[in-house]
C-alpha cells in the first residue's frame, strides 16, 4: 500500500533519495575527470548544465503547481478535478518533452559554437537531448504523487534515475576511450547516461502509478467521495481552464526554481566572456572544469534537505492556507525554517571548511578546492531562499517569489559584469551570492506580512556563537590533519582529514546545540525520531551533570 506521508516524513523520504541520487550523481563525476581531461570535462559540463536549464524551463514550476492544485481539491473533497489536472499535466508533459528534444539536437551546433564558445560540446549536447522525451512526463507523475503527500514514489524513481545515469555514463565513457575515442565523443558518451536514467525513473513511477489506481479503486472512502461528487455533478474542466490555472501557479514558480541552475549556466556558458581579463585561455579551461565538475557537484549537496522541505511543504501549507488555518501554517513555516537552519548551515560549513581535503579525496588533488569552498558556503542563502520561495508558493503568492527572483537576478548580472573581470571565478561566485541574500531578504519580508515565523527567538546570538565556535574546531583539525597526515598518499590523508573535521564539527556542533540550550527538550520531541533520540540523550546526559 502507498501510504500518505506527513510533512516530516514526507520531508525525510525526499531528503534521503535526493542524498543517495545526489551522492551518486557527485561519484559519478570522479571516474568522469579521470576518463577525461579539462576539454572533456568542460565540454560534459556545458551540456549537463543546458540541459538541466531546458529541463526546469520544460517542467521547472508545474510539478509543484501540480502538487499545489491537487492537493487543495483533495481537500476540499473534488478528488475528480484533481485527476483531470494530472491527466492535462501528462498531456502537456508528452508534448513539451518532444519539442524540447527536437529542438535542442537541431540547435546543438549553434548553442554550442556561438552561444557556450565551445564548439566540441556539439555531440555531448545532442547526445543528451533524448532525455527530455520522459523526463516532462516524469515530472507530471511526481507532482501528482507529491499533492496526494505520498513521496516515497518520486524518491525511489530519483534513486533508479541516478543508478541507471551513472552505470551508462561511465560504462559508455571507458568503451568509447578503450575504442580510441576523443574528447567530444567520450562527453557525449557520458551525457547519454542521463537518457537511461530517464528510462529508468519512466518505469518506476509507471509502476507506481498502476499501484496508486488499484489502490484507489479499492479505499472505500476515496470511492464515497467520489460518488458524492457524481450525484452533485462532476464539473468537465476543459483543458484551457487546468492549462491557465497551470501556468498561473506554474510561470512564477518556473522563473524560481530555475534560478539556481540560470547562475551555474550563466556562469559556464559566458565563462570566457567575462573572465577573459583575469585568465589566460588555459587558466579558462582549468578554472571552468574545477568549477562545473567540482564545485557545482559538491555544492549541491548542503541544499538537499532543502529542497525536500520544499517540496514538501507546498501542499503542506496549501491545504492549511486553503481553509485559513494559519495557525498550522505558521507551525509548518517555523517548523521548516528551523530545520533548515540546524542542518543547512552545519552542512555548507563543514564542506566550506574542508573543502581542500573533500576535493583531494573525491578528485585525487585539491585543484579548484578554493572554488569548491566559495561556492558552498554561498548554499547557506540558498538554502534559505529555496525554502521561503516554496513557502510563499504554498500560500498562493507566486508573484512575490518572482519580483524577487527578478531583482535578484539583476543583482547577479550587474555583480558578474563588475567583479568577473577583477575576480574572475570568485567574482561570479560572490555575484551568485548576493542574488540569493537578496531573494531571501525580499521573501522574508512578505512572509512576515502573514505569518509571525517563530524560528529561534531569542536565541540567535549563541546559534551564532555555535555556528562560529563549530567552525573554527573544524578549520583547526583540518589544518592539523593536512601537517601531520602530508605524507600519505593524497586520497587516503584526505580522507582522514575530511572525516576527522566532519566528526569533530558534528560532535561540537550537536553539544553547542545543547548546553547552550538553542534546542530544548520540548522542541525536540517535535523532530523525527533518530534526531530526537539524540536531542534527547545529550539534554539528559547535560541534566546529569549539572545535578553532579
Amino acid at each position: 500500500m502507498i501510504r500518505k506521508d506527513s510533512l516530516l516524513k514526507g520531508t525525510i523520504i525526499l531528503a534521503a533519495a535526493a542524498l543517495v541520487a545526489r551522492f551518486l550523481g557527485l561519484f559519478q563525476r570522479i571516474p568522469l575527470d579521470n576518463i577525461m581531461d579539462e576539454s572533456g570535462n568542460a565540454y560534459f559540463t556545458q551540456a549537463n548544465n543546458i540541459y538541466l536549464f531546458l529541463l526546469i524551463i520544460a517542467t521547472g514550476g508545474i510539478p509543484s503547481a501540480i502538487s499545489k492544485m491537487v492537493s487543495e481539491r483533495y481537500a476540499k473533497g473534488k478528488v475528480q478535478e484533481g485527476q483531470q489536472i494530472f491527466r492535462a499535466a501528462l498531456l502537456f508533459g508528452a508534448v513539451s518533452g518532444v519539442l524540447m528534444a527536437v529542438l535542442l539536437y537541431l540547435f546543438a551546433p549553434y548553442v554550442a559554437g556561438e552561444i557556450t564558445k565551445y564548439p566540441g560540446a556539439t555531440l555531448a549536447i545532442q547526445a543528451i537531448a533524448p532525455s527530455l522525451l520522459l523526463f516532462p512526463a516524469i515530472a507530471m507523475m511526481r507532482g501528482y504523487f507529491q499533492g496526494r503527500q505520498m513521496m516515497t514514489a518520486g524518491g525511489i524513481s530519483q534513486i533508479v534515475e541516478q543508478i541507471f545515469r551513472v552505470i551508462t555514463a561511465v560504462g559508455l565513457a571507458l568503451l568509447l576511450l578503450s575504442m580510441g575515442m576523443n574528447n567530444e565523443w567520450l562527453a557525449a558518451g557520458a551525457s547519454f547516461g542521463s537518457v537511461l536514467g530517464s528510462v529508468g525513473a519512466f518505469a518506476v513511477m509507471l509502476w507506481y502509478a498502476c499501484k496508486l489506481r488499484r489502490q484507489d479503486a479499492a479505499d472505500t472512502q476515496l470511492q464515497e467521495t467520489m460518488n458524492r461528487e457524481l450525484a452533485a455533478g462532476v464539473v468537465k474542466l476543459r483543458l484551457r481552464t487546468i492549462y491557465n490555472e497551470l501556468f498561473r501557479i506554474s510561470i512564477p514558480i518556473v522563473m524560481t526554481a530555475m534560478t539556481v541552475q540560470l547562475l551555474y549556466m550563466f556562469d559556464t556558458s559566458l565563462f570566457n566572456r567575462l573572465t577573459g581579463a583575469y585568465y589566460s585561455e588555459g587558466e579558462a579551461v582549468a578554472s571552468l572544469a574545477w568549477l562545473g565538475m567540482r564545485a557545482q557537484a559538491i555544492a549541491g549537496l548542503p541544499p538537499i534537505l532543502a529542497i525536500a522541505l520544499s517540496t514538501s511543504i507546498i501542499p503542506a501549507i496549501s491545504s492549511a492556507y486553503s481553509v485559513r488555518n494559519m495557525d498550522a501554517v505558521q507551525r509548518q513555516g517555523s517548523l521548516v525554517m528551523r530545520i533548515v537552519l540546524f542542518t543547512g548551515i552545519p552542512a555548507a560549513l563543514s564542506l566550506t571548511i574542508a573543502a581542500m581535503s573533500v576535493t583531494g579525496f573525491l578528485f585525487g588533488d585539491a585543484g579548484g578546492s578554493g572554488i569548491v569552498a566559495a561556492l558552498t558556503a554561498g548554499t547557506i542563502f540558498q538554502i534559505t531562499m529555496m525554502t521561503t520561495n516554496s513557502m510563499l508558493f504554498g500560500m498562493g503568492k507566486q508573484m512575490s517569489p518572482l519580483r524577487a527572483t527578478l531583482a535578484g537576478v539583476m543583482v547577479k548580472v550587474v555583480g558578474s559584469v563588475a567583479l568577473a573581470p577583477l575576480l574572475g571565478v570568485y567574482g561570479l561566485i560572490i555575484a551568485s551570492t548576493l542574488c540569493f541574500i537578496m531573494i531571501t531578504a525580499l521573501n522574508l519580508r512578505v512572509i512576515a506580512r502573514e505569518v509571525s515565523l517563530n524560528v529561534l527567538g531569542g536565541r540567535w546570538i549563541r546559534y551564532l556563537a555555535a555556528v562560529v565556535i563549530t567552525g573554527g574546531a573544524g578549520y583547526a583539525t583540518e589544518w592539523l590533519g593536512g601537517m601531520l597526515l602530508a605524507d600519505l598518499p593524497v586520497r587516503l590523508g584526505s580522507f582522514l582529514t575530511a572525516a576527522a573535521a566532519g566528526t569533530v564539527m558534528i560532535a561540537m556542533y550537536l553539544l553547542l546545540l545543547v548546553m547552550l540550550r538553542i534546542v530544548t527538550a520540548e522542541e525536540a520531541d517535535s523532530y523525527p525520531g533518530p534526531v530526537r533520540k539524540v536531542f534527547s540523550l545529550l539534554i539528559r546526559r547535560l541534566r546529569v551533570e549539572q545535578r553532579g
